[in-house]
């Protein structure tokens, strides 16, 4: 699970969702941005997706702090939780902000990834 290696780290993603569209094939609302890190490949073959917290409008792109991962437990994809430095949001938060998508799936919300310990977060670039 190499998305965990993004917690805590400053990610630039693309946003091919932006807050207010609808999904091309489901037809339900995205109520937050929705993008992906360019450069990546998951098992589904496409980028790693992500979710951007903390934004109160559509945008292009985003660049933010990995405060979370969204671990799929019946997929095979997991989902980066972005936010703007300094703004927090508890697992139930995110899970209330996402669950338009995430309620079709079981996940857990990771926090840590291998080594990390959550005070040991830094907005510096990877």
């Amino acid at each position: 699970m190499r998305s965990v290696t993004f917690i805590g780290r400053k990610v630039f993603v693309e946003i091919d969702r932006p807050m207010g569209s609808r999904h091309p094939v489901q037809g339900f609302f995205y109520p937050v941005n929705y993008g992906f890190v360019p450069g990546t490949l998951e098992p589904d073959g496409e980028a790693l997706d992500a979710y951007v917290l903390g934004i109160s409008e559509p945008v292009r792109n985003f660049e933010g702090i990995c405060t979370a991962v969204i671990h799929r437990l019946n997929d095979d994809e997991d989902k980066l939780v972005l936010t703007p430095a300094g703004k927090e949001f508890s697992d139930e938060q995110i899970r209330l902000l996402v669950d338009f998508q995430e309620r079709f799936f079981q996940s857990e919300i990771l926090r840590t990834g291998p080594g990390l310990r959550p005070d040991e977060y830094s907005d510096t670039a990877s």
